[in-house]
């Protein structure tokens, strides 16, 4: 246990008072650029429906017994904060904990805490602006507190940040167009054709998925930070597709030393598409076994008067872990899931 070793000497204090600089550093770079700190609910009855989260769910109970209702620990805020972008808030962020279900790891506790940020009349670009601005500001913050002076010089010195599509990653690292494998029987021949094991039931998604998690992603920020844009739209559900070729969608994700920190959109606000969508989603969470639940239709209506936006949802643990020079989640928290 993190606080057990702590007070046997076993672990130092400093990793958790250079995370108290780094959090600090955080909300002043957004003061700075006059965002308004949000607080939303952590349990909602209608989660995110992205098919390949777990949820962890609980029940309120009136004290007579009568009434009785299930909610939803939040994978994300972003539902609740695109309501208040519908309501004519124009520049927020948030830090809160979210809870996904099942994901433990060297990268991933089941409960952990996310910066997610948002702003009107902007897309992804200007996102990609504000995660590398604030990025680096939080660097030179904790490089003269303590912080790893190797990583913090990585992202100092190397600017601007590569900004790679997807298509250009899967032409570079693993010599495969997937302009011309946009259909699953030529993308499952291209995929047999590297010796992968395919299984009977993988559609077109998993394919993509075998072969960026293998050939792409080890690649991704190692020479330096790199956002990966333009993901098929079939995997941003949320995100709004790209006006010269809607098979693609305006979602980046930043890689730093081969971490994936952050996944982030051009907003989707219509709501008739988001409706089909997440209808979409909805059915394949039911084909995969997984739980489902009812569309939260007080989200679709907040796209009907929420302007264009652009979005971010960053993992503060793993930034916090490269910012130190850690290795493992466990070493940025007080207390890992297994401690609890």
């Amino acid at each position: 246990m993190n606080w057990k070793n702590i007070r046997d000497g076993k672990m130092g204090k400093e990793a958790f008072f250079k995370r108290a600089v780094i959090l600090d550093a955080l909300r002043q770079w957004f003061r700075d650029q006059e965002f308004l700190e949000v607080e939303t609910p952590l349990m909602v009855k209608h989660p995110g429906m992205e098919p390949h989260l777990n949820l962890f769910s609980s029940h309120f109970e009136a004290e007579s017994g009568s009434y009785k209702e299930k909610r939803f620990l939040h994978t994300s805020p972003e539902y609740s904060m695109k309501k208040l972008l519908g309501a004519g808030f124009t520049k927020i962020f948030q830090l809160t904990k979210v809870f996904r279900n099942g994901e433990i790891g060297q990268n991933h506790n089941p409960e952990f805490t996310m910066l997610e940020w948002y702003r009107t009349e902007a897309d992804y670009q200007d996102i990609m602006d504000d995660t590398e601005n604030m990025i680096r500001y939080i660097a030179e913050q904790i490089q003269e507190n303590g912080g790893n002076q190797e990583i913090c010089e990585f992202l100092l010195q190397q600017t601007p940040w590569e900004r790679l599509t997807v298509h250009e990653a899967f032409k570079r690292y693993a010599n495969m167009d997937l302009n011309e494998l946009r259909d699953f029987e030529s993308l499952k021949t291209a995929v047999e054709q590297k010796n992968y094991t395919l299984n009977t039931n993988y559609d077109w998604d998993d394919l993509f998925f075998l072969v960026l998690l293998n050939e792409i992603e080890p690649h991704l920020g190692k020479e330096r930070p790199q956002f990966l844009i333009d993901y098929p739209a079939s995997q941003a559900a949320l995100a709004k597709k790209k006006s010269d070729d809607p098979f693609w969608a305006e979602r980046f994700e930043l890689y730093v030393k081969g971490v994936e920190l952050c996944n982030a959109f051009s907003e989707l606000i219509d709501p008739v598409e988001q409706k089909e969508r997440l209808e979409e989603e909805w059915q394949l969470r039911k084909d995969l076994g997984k739980e489902t639940y009812d569309i939260d239709e007080s989200f679709l209506e907040a796209l009907s008067t929420m302007p264009p936006s652009g979005g971010n949802a960053l993992g503060i643990d793993r930034l916090v872990m490269l910012l130190l020079g850690k290795k493992n989640l466990k070493e940025v928290l007080l207390f890992p899931w297994e401690d609890v």
